[in-house]
């Protein structure tokens, strides 16, 4: 196992380790963990296809690229809400 130094804000680096000890785990352990769970932009991709695969082979239902993107879009819209209120209860606390 190699070793990487990543630079961030002590900020960040705060948050990362109040939600590690938060979970019993470590920074390190926490880290491999997102890592794992974050999909590449190719991996998002052949999971969007196999769903697309799976909705048209059981279900009958061919998902157009216009839903694609309007599901994308709403998933931005709900992900940004989220962000806000998660913003404005950090702030008001």
């Amino acid at each position: 196992m190699s070793d990487v130094m990543i630079r961030v804000p002590a900020e960040v680096r705060d948050q990362l380790a109040a939600v590690a000890e938060a979970r019993g785990t470590s920074l390190r352990a926490l880290m491999q963990e997102i890592a794992a769970q974050t999909l590449t932009p190719e991996q998002i991709k052949e999971r969007a296809d196999r769903t697309r695969a799976v909705l048209a082979e059981r279900f009958g239902h061919y998902v157009t690229d216009e839903e694609s993107a309007e599901m994308r879009r709403k998933m931005r819209e709900a992900t940004a809400a989220h962000r806000t209120a998660l913003a404005e209860s950090e702030s008001s606390r």
